[in-house]
Parts: structure tokens; sequence; C-alpha cells
């Protein structure tokens, strides 16, 4: 499937200053929009300071974002020595943006605004996915996703984004979709037949990746450097977060934690997907009698039986356990992030048995790691995927500075 190569960048680096050359003001000002986002509202001074621009440059900038609409006053801080400072917050009207997941059981479609608010979602659920049903379901559902904006609104949606597994045509007899409904999956092209349909910019992303991205800029785990995330859907899957950012790797391949194999107590190994997805839960349901259909449909809501959840739980945080104590073998991950379609109080208990599983295991040699609770939760592929075309527009990106360089 062809696909775009996407870079996340949530959060900025250490040794990242301003400049104040003006052919280089678009990095500037992402420099400003970003350090606004990860520490709140900010006056100008304090921007400056932080972003070692002068302040006439950051005055300029932050008069030009405000026209824009992408920043909004605060109240006047007063208290303090000197005159009252004014902080400057970010716009949620200022931009928005369209996520649309694809997944081996269901697919999302959300509108997102720029401070990460979710003002509307779409869902649907399948069987298993087939693409001409799923473009309907998209290209009508996005138009209506983008009217219920106030029609001044509307041509601030800065694009859409696409989260969804590289490889649809995989693992069939675990999804348990017959081999030939997944194989025409070869030949989509999924960007080229949304553009021909949608108004929008349009990038594609791994759903698992997307979802680490969501997480690292609208979630919690941007305050670690380096983390390992995991992502429980019908099939697990991962992200890798060195230094603050999202790394892909060479192939764009990195965090393909699902096909990480993981030990069983009767010996030998299987893939994490195998032992940690929630398609193991579906089958187990239905097996059982049970209708499995409202962990796809109410991913948030679902209490199905409490001994098939309790025996998929013990499974999946073993297999967790060992992922994460291999993961941080290989990459000293201060946390290891546990998110997914969920229900809260269901993932919480999760969280809690891989940490006393991981507690269990011969750490020998391994710095200690948080294990933590994703945020974003059932929607963050979807998230992960309109999250794209708003760091693609406004977040810093270190090839901007490159490529002006270059003019």
């Amino acid at each position: 499937m062809p696909s775009e190569t996407v870079t996340f960048v949530g959060s900025q680096s250490r040794d990242q200053r301003g400049t104040n050359a003006t052919r280089v003001r678009a990095w500037n000002e992402r420099l400003v929009l970003g350090t606004i986002r990860r520490l709140g509202p900010l006056p100008k001074a304090e921007l400056a300071r932080l972003t070692g621009l002068s302040a006439q440059t950051v005055s300029v900038i932050v008069r030009a974002l405000e026209a824009d609409g992408l920043l909004v006053r605060q109240a006047r801080l007063r208290g303090r020595v000197g005159q009252p400072s004014v902080p400057f917050a970010l716009a949620p009207d200022g931009a928005f943006a369209l996520g649309f997941k694809i997944g081996r059981r269901s697919a999302d479609l959300v509108l997102l605004d720029f401070v990460g608010n979710v003002r509307a979602t779409r869902r649907f659920a399948y069987a298993f996915p087939r693409w001409p049903v799923l473009r309907d379901f998209a290209v009508e559902g996005l138009l209506a996703l983008a009217a219920e904006l106030p029609e001044p609104w509307q041509p601030r949606i800065v694009g859409l984004g696409v989260a969804m597994p590289y490889e649809m045509w995989n693992w069939p007899q675990e999804t348990g979709a017959p081999a030939a409904e997944l194989a025409h999956w070869r030949e989509v092209d999924v960007a080229a037949d949304l553009s021909a349909r949608l108004p929008w910019p349009i990038q594609l992303c791994n759903d698992a990746t997307a979802a680490c991205g969501a997480e690292l800029v609208f979630g919690g785990s941007g305050r670690f450097r380096d983390s390992v995330y995991f992502h429980i859907g019908a099939f697990i899957g991962g992200g890798v977060v060195l230094g603050g950012s999202l790394y892909l790797g060479t192939r764009n391949n990195a965090g393909a934690l699902g096909s990480m194999p993981v030990p069983l107590a009767t010996g030998g190994a299987r893939q994490l997907i195998q032992r940690a997805s929630l398609y193991l839960l579906e089958r187990a349901c239905r097996d059982a009698g049970l209708d499995p259909s409202r962990i796809w449909l109410s991913p948030e809501h679902w209490d199905e039986e409490l001994s098939l959840v309790d025996s998929w739980m013990e499974e999946a945080a073993d297999a967790l356990a060992y992922a994460i104590a291999a993961a941080c073998a290989v990459i000293d991950f201060e946390a290891a992030i546990i998110d997914g379609a969920l229900p809260p109080g269901l993932r919480r208990r999760l969280v809690e048995r891989v940490r006393d599983r991981f507690a269990r295991i011969d750490r020998q040699g391994l710095s200690a790691v948080a294990i933590e609770e994703g945020r974003i939760g059932a929607f963050a592929r979807a998230i992960g995927g309109a999250t794209l075309p708003l760091l693609a527009n406004f977040a810093l990106d270190r090839e901007i500075l490159m490529a002006e360089s270059r003019s």
C-alpha cells in the first residue's frame, strides 16, 4: 500500500533554540507554538527567555499568530514585580483536523481542534474491513463532521490524517477473515482514493504509531524523554519515543511490538499479537455463546463476563511484562505506556497486573521503568491520525530550518 512517511515532533529538544533571521520565520513561529503547547499559556517575555528569540522577534510572532487566530490573550497576571504581563494560549478554534482510523474490527472518525479536544466522532464496526464500504463511510462521515463546524470555521480544517495497519492483509487466521477478502488491500491506495473525493490534504500513518503520537502530544507521556508505547486493539501494536520525538526507524517499522516474541509458561514463544490482543477475548466470548460486538461498538463501556475478561487479562499482563522487559534491554526506556480500546477501569486493572508481573521478572542489569496508563483511550488511533495534519502545519520540524537554509 502506498504511504507517506510522517515524522512526529512531540516536544522541543532541550538544545533547540530560535534564530532571529527573517528567512526562517516559519521555524520561529512553530517554536513559539510548540513552547506554548508544551508548557501552557506564557507571556511574551517568558517566551523570549525559553526560546532564545529576541523580545522584538517574539512580539512580532505573537502579534501575527494572534491575528491569524492561533493564539488568544489570557487575563493579565497581577501581583508580581513590574508591569502586569499578558499570557498567550493556543486558541482551540484556531485550527481543526480530521482523523480516520481503519482497524481490523472497526473504523473511527474524529474532528479535533487545535488543543486536542475531540469535537465530534463517528464509529463503524464490522466483521472484517472492505475498502469500498469503508471509503463510503469515511467520505460521508467526514463531510458531515466538517459541516458541524460553524461555516466561518470550516476553512480552518488543515487536513485529514489516516491511521491504519500497514499490512491489512496479514494475520487472516487470527481475525477469522477470509484471506481472499483481505487480499484486495494490497492494491488499495487509500490516500489517492480519498483525495479524489475529499477537499483536504491527506497523510497516512501506521495506526499504533499514530496512537503513540497522540499520547505524546496530547496525553501524559510527553514528560518522558524515552518511552515505549503499547496500544491494545483487535491487534496490539506500539510505538517508540526517543528524545521526546516519535521514532519511526529507517524503514518506518519501529515500534512493531505486536510482532515481538514473548515466552509461554509451557515453553516456547508466541508473538505478542497472539497473547495480548482483543481478538482473543472476542474469540473467547463467541466460544462461550456471548455476543462480542460490544467490544467494538462501545470500546470504553463494554463489560463482558468477568471470568473471561480476567482470563484474557492474566495472559495479556504476563505477555506485556515480558515485552516491556525485552524492550528495556535494548533501549533504556524511562516508561512503558499502556493504552487501548478498553474501558478505563479495565485498563487500570491491566496496568496494575502488568506492574505486578513485571516486578517478578528477573530484571538484573536493567534500569527501573515506570509502567503507566495512557490517557487518550479508545479513539487514540483516530486522534493520532488527526494529529498528523496539525503537526505538519504547526509543529516544530527540524526539516523546516534545513529547507529554508537551502533556499
